[in-house]
C-alpha cells in the first residue's frame, strides 16, 4: 500500500538547534562574504543545502562502531573491517584508503596521468576536472543527448554518448589511459548511468584496451534509479545491482562523505598491481601509511558501517522521494529544473529562469544567493562561475553548458517540514525572478574560483 507521506525512515536521537535570522541580518552576512555563500558561517544558515558531501548525519550504529576504533598506526582492527566491507562491496584487489574523494583523485591524475592526455567521461566533476586540468591533461564530457536535454525527461540522463566515446578512442586513443564515468551524474543534475551503457562503455573499453574507471561517489543512487527504471533490474536487490556495476570497471575512485554515510574519507581502488604500487607510495607521502590512509582509525569503523546501509531500499525511498517532491513543487510554481528531479539534489536551470542575466554576468550565482537572501536557505552555483573559462584581458568569461543551481540534500539530515520550508522559500524566488540582477568577480584565483572568488552585485 502506497501512503502520501513521505515519512523518513528512521526517528531522531540527537537535535541540534537551527539558527532563524532575518533577511536584513542575511544581508549582511553575505556582504561581508563578498557575496560568496562558501563564506557563510553554519550558524549564519537556516536550511544548509550547499553539499551532500559529508554533511548527513550518522547512525546509532555508526556511532557505536567509533568506539570500537582501533588507532593502531598500521593494519588495525578497523582498517580490517572497513578492508573486508569495501573488498566484498566493489571486488577489486587493492583498496587504498585516503582522507576524502579529491585525495584519490590527486593520486590517480598523479600515477596515471601525463601532459597532453585525454580523459573522456560521461561529465566530470569540479574537483576531479581541476585535478586532471593541473597535470596538464584533457577532460573531456561526452554526455549523451538526452542529458543535454535539461527539461526533458529520460531515465538515464547520466549516459556517457557511445558514439563520441568510441570515435574518440579510434582517434586519440594513444592519448587515453583509462575511461572515467561518474555515478550518478552529479554535473549533469544528479542523473543515473544505466547498467546497459555501463556494460556498454566496458566493451569499448575492451576492444581499445583501456581502463573503465568509476567515479561512484553516488553509487547506492545511481543502483536505487536502475532498480526503479531499467526493466533487467527491477526487482533486483540495490547490493547486488552495486556489486555488479563495480566489477565491470577496473577501478575506482569515491568520496565516502556522500555514500558512504561518512563525514570524511574517500577510496581509491584497482585491480592493477603497478597502480596500486605506485598510488600507495605516493599516499605515503601526501596522505598517510597505505591501512589508515589519513583517517582515524574510529572513522574506518564509522565508514565500514555506512557502506552495509547506504544500500538500504527503504531509505534510498525516501532520499529520492524527498528529491522528486521538491521538483514538484518547483514546477508548480514555474521555476524549470532538470528533469526527472536527481538522487542527491534539486537544479534550477537558472539559464532559462532569469534569461536576462547573461552567462558572464553568473544568473546560477545570483539566484543562490536570492534563495538565501529570501529564507537563510544555501544553495551553490554550478555554471559559468564554476565551470566556465575566466575571460582574459577584460574579454567576458567562456561560459559553461549549462546554468544550474544545485540544492543539494545531506543525508538523514532534514525532515520533510524543512523540504516544505525550501519549498516556500522556491515560491517566493519565483514571485522575485524579474527583479534579480548578475554579478561581476572582483577577485579570483586561477582554480575552483567558485570556492573563494570575492563578487558584487551589479546595480
Amino acid at each position: 500500500m502506497k501512503f502520501k507521506t513521505i515519512i523518513e525512515p528512521f526517528k531522531i536521537k540527537s537535535v541540534e538547534s537551527l539558527p532563524i535570522t532575518t533577511p536584513k541580518e542575511r544581508k549582511s552576512f553575505l556582504e561581508r562574504e563578498y557575496w560568496n555563500v562558501f563564506g557563510l558561517k553554519s550558524q549564519e544558515v537556516t536550511v544548509d543545502l550547499l553539499t551532500d558531501s559529508g554533511t548527513g548525519s550518522m547512525s546509532s550504529e555508526q556511532w557505536a562502531a567509533i568506539m570500537r576504533g582501533d588507532e593502531a598506526y598500521a593494519g588495525s582492527h578497523s582498517w580490517q573491517r572497513f578492508h573486508d566491507v569495501v573488498a566484498d562491496l566493489t571486488g577489486y584487489k587493492h583498496i587504498i584508503p585516503t582522507h576524502q574523494g579529491r585525495a584519490s583523485e590527486k593520486i590517480l591524475a598523479t600515477v596515471t596521468v601525463k601532459e597532453g592526455d585525454i580523459i573522456p567521461s560521461n561529465s566530470h566533476f569540479d574537483t576531479t576536472r581541476a585535478n586532471f586540468e593541473f597535470v596538464k591533461a584533457e577532460p573531456i564530457d561526452l554526455l549523451c543527448k538526452e542529458g543535454l536535454d535539461l527539461l526533458s525527461p529520460a531515465p538515464f540522463k547520466g549516459n556517457i554518448d557511445l558514439e563520441k566515446l568510441e570515435d574518440i578512442l579510434s582517434r586519440k586513443g594513444e592519448k587515453i589511459p583509462f575511461v572515467l564515468m561518474t555515478i550518478t551524474n552529479n554535473t549533469g543534475g544528479g542523473q543515473p548511468v544505466s547498467m546497459e551503457n555501463l556494460k556498454s562503455t566496458k566493451k569499448l573499453c575492451e576492444k581499445y584496451n583501456k581502463m573503465l574507471l568509476l567515479d561512484a561517489c553516488r553509487f547506492a543512487e545511481n543502483a536505487w534509479f536502475v532498480s526503479q527504471r531499467e526493466e533487467d533490474y527491477k526487482g533486483v536487490e540495490i547490493r547486488d545491482i552495486t556489486k555488479e556495476a563495480f566489477r565491470l570497471a577496473d577501478g575506482c575512485t569515491i568520496s565516502l562523505k556522500k555514500d558512504g554515510f561518512g563525514n570524511i574519507g574517500g577510496i581509491l581502488a584497482f585491480n592493477d598491481d603497478q597502480l596500486a604500487e605506485a598510488s600507495r607510495n605516493l599516499l605515503i607521502l601526501t596522505e598517510g601509511f597505505p591501512t589508515y590512509g589519513g583517517l582515524a582509525g574510529r572513522d574506518l569503523d564509522a565508514l565500514a558501517q555506512g557502506l552495509k546501509e547506504i544500500t538500504d531500499k527503504n531509505y534510498l525511498e525516501y532520499r529520492a522521494r524527498s528529491i522528486s517532491y521538491l521538483g514538484e513543487k518547483a514546477l508548480s510554481y514555474g521555476i524549470p529544473i532538470v528533469q526527472p528531479a536527481g538522487g542527491h539534489a534539486l537544479y534550477i536551470d537558472a539559464k532559462t529562469f532569469v534569461p536576462h542575466i547573461p552567462p558572464h554576468q553568473y544568473p546560477g550565482h545570483s539566484v543562490a544567493c536570492e534563495i538565501y537572501l529570501i529564507g537563510g536557505v544555501r544553495a551553490v552555483e554550478l555554471g559559468t562561475l564554476a565551470f566556465g573559462v575566466a575571460g582574459a584581458n577584460g574579454e567576458p568569461d567562456k561560459p559553461a553548458t549549462h546554468e544550474l543551481v544545485r540544492l543539494a540534500a545531506p543525508r538523514r539530515t532534514y525532515t520533510q517540514s524543512h523540504f516544505d520550508y525550501v519549498a516556500e522559500v522556491l515560491e517566493k524566488l519565483a514571485e522575485s525572478k524579474e527583479k534579480l540582477k548578475g554579478y561581476e568577480i572582483i577577485e579570483q584565483p586561477e582554480q575552483l574560483r567558485h570556492f573563494t572568488a570575492k563578487l558584487r552585485p551589479l546595480t
